[in-house]
C-alpha cells in the first residue's frame, strides 16, 4: 500500500502564496498589460506627439509637486506632537488627522466646492493636501518617536540654537521617513480622480480624469490607453522611490530601537505644538463646512436632503434611490472587504515566513513590491483595463455585480498588508519555536500564538479597508452599472447635474459617509498597535 506524502511546509507556503499572486495576476497583471499593449499601438505616437498630452502631464506633476510640499509643511508639526509631546488629547488628533485621508474623494472635492465656489488650481491643490496631511504625520512620525532626544540635547548644550539643531541633527536622521511620505504623497495626488473631476471640471484636467474623459465620454481606447502608458511610467517611477526610501526608514527603525523621546513641550516647542493644533483644527473645517450645508436651504435649516435620499433625485438624475446606492454601498465594500483581509493576510504570512526562512531577502522585497503596485497604479486605469479584457473570462464579468467588489479588493488588499505584516513581523520569534518545540505544528502555531497577538491589527485593518472600500469612486465609476450604483457614484451624478435636491442629496449622502468613516477611524485607533504599522 502507497503511503500518501505529508506535504511540506515549503509546498504550504507556495499554496498559500497562489491565491494573492493569482488574484493579482488575473485582476491587476492581465488588465494592465492589456492597456500597456493597447497603449503600444498605432495611435501612441500620435498622442505623444500633441502638445496637450505633454501640458496635461506637466499640470499632472506641477499639481502632485505643489500639494506634495504643502502636504509635507502641514504634516511634519503635526508628526512633532503625536511623537515628541506627551500631551491630553493625542487620540483626538491622530482621529482628525486620519479621517481626511479615509473620506472618499468625490467627499472631499465636493467639501471643497462649497469652501472654493470657483473651483480651479488652488483648490484642487488643497483638497489634495487635505488628503494626505495624514501620510506624512503618520509615516515621519512612526521615525520621529525613535530619535533619540539626546543628540538634539548634545547640540543645544554645544550652543546651537534650535533651527540649527533641527536642520543638522533631526531632519537628517528624519530624511528616510520624509522621502517615503513624499513619494507616497506625490503618488496619490498624480493619480487623484474625484477631486479633480469635482474641482476641475473641464477647464484643469490631469492625465487621470482625461483617461476617464476620453473612454467614457469620446471612446478613444487607443488615446486613453497610451495616456494609460504615460501614467504607468510615472507611477513605476514614484513606486521604485518609494520602496528606496522605505528600506532606508525601515533600516533606521531597526538599527535605534523605541526611544522615550516624549515629554511635555518646553520652550518654542509649544509653537510647534501650536501650528500642529492649528493644522487640525484647518483639516476640520471642511468637514464641518460640508455637515452645515447638506443641513442649510434657501428655505433655512432642513433635512429636505436627507428625506430625498429614499428618491431618485430630481427628474429621476438616478436610476436607483440614494437609499438602495448606500445599501449596494455597504454590499460591495463587505464583500471587498472579505476578499481583501484573506489576500492580505494570506500575503502577510508568506511574506513573513519567507523573510524568517532562507529566501533571499531580495525576492522577498520584490514580491512585497508587487503587492503594493495596485496601490500605486491608477484605479481608472484598471477599472480601464477589466473592460477590455475581462469579457474573455467566463461568464463576461465586465457586467457581474461582483466586478465592484473585485476592484475595490484590488485597493484594500495593499492597505491590509502595510497594517498587518509589520505587525506580524515584530512578532518575537521565540515564541513560535516554543510553540513548535512543544508539538504545534505551522497552522496550530499561527492560531495558538500570531493570530492572539496580531488580532488587534487584524481587526483594524479590517475596519480600515472596510471604509476604503466604502468610498472607493476611481474604478467603481467605471464598474458600476446603474443598477449596482454606489453611494460615491450617486454623489457624483447628482452634482453634475442641476437642481437644488439634487445638491441637497448629494450633501446629506456625503455627511453620512463621513460619519460612518469617523466612526471607523475611531474604531482603528483604540485598536492600533503603538509604533506598529503604517496607519
Amino acid at each position: 500500500m502507497t503511503v500518501p506524502r505529508r506535504v511540506g511546509p515549503a509546498a504550504g507556503l507556495f499554496a498559500v502564496a497562489l491565491i494573492p499572486l493569482g488574484f493579482l495576476a488575473v485582476f491587476f497583471a492581465w488588465p494592465v498589460l492589456a492597456i500597456l499593449r493597447l497603449g503600444l499601438g498605432a495611435g501612441v505616437l500620435t498622442v505623444l506627439g500633441d502638445a496637450d498630452t505633454w501640458r496635461l502631464v506637466a499640470f499632472t506633476l506641477g499639481q502632485a509637486a505643489v500639494s506634495t510640499v504643502l502636504a509635507l509643511l502641514a504634516g511634519l508639526p503635526v508628526a512633532f506632537l503625536l511623537a515628541r509631546t506627551r500631551l491630553p488629547g493625542l487620540g483626538f488628533v491622530r482621529v482628525a488627522v486620519l479621517v481626511p485621508f479615509v473620506l472618499p474623494t468625490v467627499v472631499v472635492g465636493l467639501a471643497f466646492r462649497v469652501l472654493l465656489p470657483d473651483g480651479g488650481v488652488p483648490a484642487i491643490v488643497l483638497a489634495n493636501a487635505f488628503f494626505n496631511v495624514a501620510v506624512v504625520a503618520n509615516t515621519v512620525a512612526g521615525l520621529w518617536s525613535h530619535v533619540d532626544r539626546r543628540s538634539e540635547d548634545a547640540a543645544r548644550v554645544l550652543g546651537a540654537s534650535r533651527s540649527r539643531t533641527f536642520a543638522a541633527v533631526t531632519l537628517p536622521a528624519l530624511t528616510p521617513a520624509v522621502g517615503s511620505a513624499a513619494a507616497i504623497v506625490f503618488l496619490f495626488c498624480a493619480t487623484s480622480f474625484g477631486v479633480v473631476l469635482v474641482l476641475g471640471g473641464a477647464r484643469h484636467r490631469t492625465l487621470e480624469t482625461e483617461i476617464y474623459l476620453r473612454t467614457v465620454e469620446l471612446f478613444d481606447l487607443p488615446g486613453a490607453a497610451a495616456l494609460s502608458l504615460l501614467q504607468i511610467g510615472a507611477v513605476v517611477a514614484a513606486l521604485a522611490v518609494g520602496a528606496a526610501v522605505r528600506r532606508r526608514r525601515e533600516t533606521a527603525l531597526a538599527l535605534r530601537g523605541r526611544a522615550e523621546s516624549a515629554r511635555r513641550p518646553a520652550g518654542a516647542e509649544w509653537a510647534v505644538v501650536a501650528l500642529a493644533y492649528g493644522v487640525v483644527v484647518l483639516l476640520l473645517v471642511p468637514v464641518l463646512v460640508l455637515t452645515l450645508r447638506s443641513l442649510s436651504t434657501s428655505d433655512g435649516w432642513s433635512l429636505a436632503g436627507y428625506r430625498a435620499l429614499a428618491t431618485t433625485g430630481t427628474s429621476g438624475t438616478l436610476a436607483i434611490s440614494g437609499v438602495e446606492a448606500a445599501a449596494n454601498s455597504l454590499r460591495a465594500a463587505t464583500d471587498a472587504t472579505v476578499l481583501a483581509m484573506t489576500l492580505g493576510i494570506s500575503a502577510s504570512v508568506v511574506l513573513v515566513a519567507m523573510s524568517r526562512g532562507r529566501v533571499r531577502r531580495g525576492f522577498v522585497e520584490t514580491m512585497d513590491a508587487a503587492l503594493m503596485l495596485p496601490l500605486g497604479v491608477s484605479a481608472v486605469t484598471v477599472g480601464f483595463g477589466y473592460l477590455i479584457t475581462l469579457d474573455k473570462l467566463p461568464g463576461d464579468l465586465r457586467t457581474a455585480p461582483v466586478l465592484v467588489p473585485l476592484a475595490q479588493a484590488l485597493v484594500v488588499t495593499p492597505l491590509v498588508i502595510r497594517m498587518v505584516l509589520p505587525v506580524l513581523r515584530a512578532i518575537d520569534e521565540r515564541l513560535r519555536s516554543a510553540a513548535a518545540t512543544l508539538g504545534a505544528g505551522p497552522l496550530r502555531v499561527w492560531r495558538e500564538v500570531d493570530l492572539p497577538l496580531a488580532g488587534r491589527s487584524v481587526l483594524s485593518a479590517a475596519t480600515f479597508g472596510f471604509v476604503v472600500a466604502l468610498g472607493e469612486f476611481g474604478a467603481t465609476s467605471f464598474l458600476a452599472r446603474p443598477d449596482t450604483t454606489t453611494l460615491p457614484v450617486a454623489i457624483g451624478r447628482l452634482i453634475s447635474r442641476p437642481g437644488a435636491l439634487n445638491n441637497q442629496m448629494a450633501y446629506a449622502a456625503c455627511t453620512l459617509l463621513m460619519v460612518v468613516t469617523v466612526l471607523a477611524v475611531v474604531l482603528v485607533d483604540r485598536l492600533r498597535v503603538p509604533g506598529v504599522g503604517e496607519f
